[in-house]
């Protein structure tokens, strides 16, 4: 059976650009369209041409696409003048987009209150300013403006707006939850209505926001519907709670029935393979931490901590397990904590590219884990420090160098016509096959702001570790997570660092003591210990 074709139409750096605290440069969104490109994305919506500084740098150095229909974002023209003479809408004519996105009113509540005209005025400035842009030779698509509570409202003046659009040449007619309070059932109906009112399913749209949770939900239901173009963003960003998101859908499309054997997305195999790289890449350019439990591509999506199911997991991955990790370029994690049985030990070793030990060496690893977390540490959210702890035990840890000493300082001080300011420094003394190596940092961006001492420490260590340093060059900490594991003045600190390398391999250590800085050290020397370990560096 011929597969019908679903049409993907990517909005993250615009609708995703006004969540609140993302601020994209015109070469953060280059990076990114480039990136959906070749995810396999059929539109890849810029930005709003005028509006912003970034914005009208982007389109000026427009990123070449080898699939991706680039295109530009505004809205219908203004009442009292021409489409051809309405500047807000030349800005957005000017980026020379092959296709065009307007938005446009078809609640009539906010056509007479928010923009003060008649119902029938509104239709006209729809129909001209669609007819404008085919008329330019580009094909247009038009966002039907609070749809879902406009049907509600008002169904005949809400299709009648859509209808406006189609008659007047629009490609797509995008049905828009604007502010995300729409159900499944309104959604699958007023869609309906809409196809039933001669606006046929593969020139609809859905675009949907996640104010109750539903956006994705609501966006399968139109499919169901018969809508065959679908709006979102990567990782579910957006303003408020966020848009539908594309790294949930996508993979659902593709995996689940009846999607997979229904419908045609355009993105290949080797495509939804790099959604969870993808995703990682869009956090990293936000320099915020990705979120763990997001569905497919979070790093705990397929962990697995109970020794139930971990014993079945070895047996059978269906067992606990939706999908193949794999698929998504994700993979199963077997977290080891006092909960753990021998069935997680065994599957997690393996993991590890470690002979699994039999008798009393297990237990034995077991029981040092056990006693280890009673003393504070989690060794469930710090896969990479339980390797090293395994092997450790095991005595086929590698001993790549030795700390001999470290120190830090922190000082504040007041420099003559500046402002106060705090100043972190490390030193480092390591011993490399018998060699001294002693190297010291500053913690400094380039502002001149302090990084604070963990910061000043990773510096120091990186600066000079001899035959290792190749290898490390390309380490960097993404996060730092510090936790009291009891109260009063003699609380025990623990410490996760998660690390990351070109490879977009990403791994989690822990550390734990009295003191937030051993503490910290302890998790960084364990992140450098398994980046050296899985890069097959040999101990001098």
């Amino acid at each position: 059976m011929t597969k019908e074709r679903l049409y993907l139409y990517d909005t993250t750096l615009r609708d995703g650009q006004q969540t609140q605290g993302v601020d994209f440069t015109a070469e953060d969104k280059t990076r990114i369209a480039t990136a959906l490109d070749r995810l396999g994305i059929d539109y890849v919506e810029g930005g709003w041409p005028g509006a912003n500084p970034t914005d009208s740098d982007f389109f000026d150095a427009a990123p070449t696409l080898d699939k991706a229909v680039f295109t530009a974002f505004g809205m219908t023209k203004r009442s009292g003048r021409s489409a051809a003479n309405d500047d807000v809408l030349a800005a957005v004519m000017n980026a020379n987009t092959p296709a065009v996105c307007l938005v446009g009113k078809t609640h009539d509540f906010h056509v007479t209150k928010a923009l003060g005209i008649s119902l029938d005025e509104n239709l006209d400035n729809i129909r001209e300013s669609v007819a404008h842009i085919i008329a330019q030779g580009r094909e247009a698509l038009f966002d039907c403006e609070h749809f879902f509570d406009g049907y509600k409202a008002n169904p005949d003046y809400t299709i009648n707006a859509a209808k406006a659009a189609y008659d007047a040449g629009a490609r797509w007619i995008v049905l828009c939850d604007t502010n995300g309070g729409a159900l499944p059932d309104e959604v699958r109906s007023a869609t309906k209505a809409v196809i039933a009112a001669g606006i046929p399913g593969d020139h609809l749209g859905i675009h949907t926001h996640n104010d109750t949770e539903m956006a994705v939900a609501n966006t399968l239901v139109a499919v169901d519907a018969g809508v065959r173009q679908i709006q979102g963003t990567l990782n579910g960003l957006g303003e408020r709670c966020g848009n539908a998101n594309l790294t949930a859908l996508i993979p659902t499309l593709l995996l689940k029935e009846p999607y997979a054997s229904l419908y045609d997305t355009g993105v290949s195999a080797a495509g939804l393979k790099s959604l969870t790289q993808l995703s990682r890449m869009l956090d990293d350019i936000l320099n915020r931490v990705s979120h763990k439990w997001a569905a497919y591509v979070g790093a705990s999506a397929f962990a697995h901590k109970a020794g139930l199911h971990a014993s079945a997991i070895l047996k059978d991955p269906t067992t606990y397990e939706h999908v193949d990790p794999s698929l998504v370029g994700n993979q199963r994690i077997i977290p080891m904590s006092n909960q753990a049985g021998q069935s997680n030990l065994r599957k997690r070793l393996k993991d590890a590219g470690i002979a699994a030990p039999e008798g009393a060496q297990m237990l034995e690893i077991l029981d040092e884990i056990k006693r280890r977390e009673d003393q504070g540490y989690a060794y469930d959210s710090a896969q990479a420090s339980f390797e090293i702890l395994a092997r450790r035990v095991l005595g086929i840890l590698p001993r790549f160098f030795e700390i001999m000493r470290y120190r830090v300082t922190v000082e504040r001080a007041k420099a003559p016509g500046m402002e106060r300011r705090t100043l972190s420094e490390a030193v480092v003394a390591v011993n490399i096959g018998g060699q001294k190596h002693l190297s010291a940092s500053e913690s400094m961006d380039d502002s001149g702001n302090d990084q604070g001492p963990v910061n000043a420490l990773w510096r120091a260590l990186e600066r000079d570790l001899g035959p290792y340093q190749a290898i490390i060059d390309d380490m960097h900490l993404v996060d730092f997570k510090v936790r009291i594991t009891n109260g009063g003045t003699e609380a025990v600190t623990r410490v996760v660092i998660d690390s990351e390398d070109g490879e977009g391999r990403r791994w989690s250590t822990v550390g734990v003591s009295a003191n937030i800085v051993d503490a910290s050290f302890e998790a960084l020397v364990d992140a450098i210990n398994w980046k050296l370990l899985r890069d097959g560096a040999v101990a001098v």
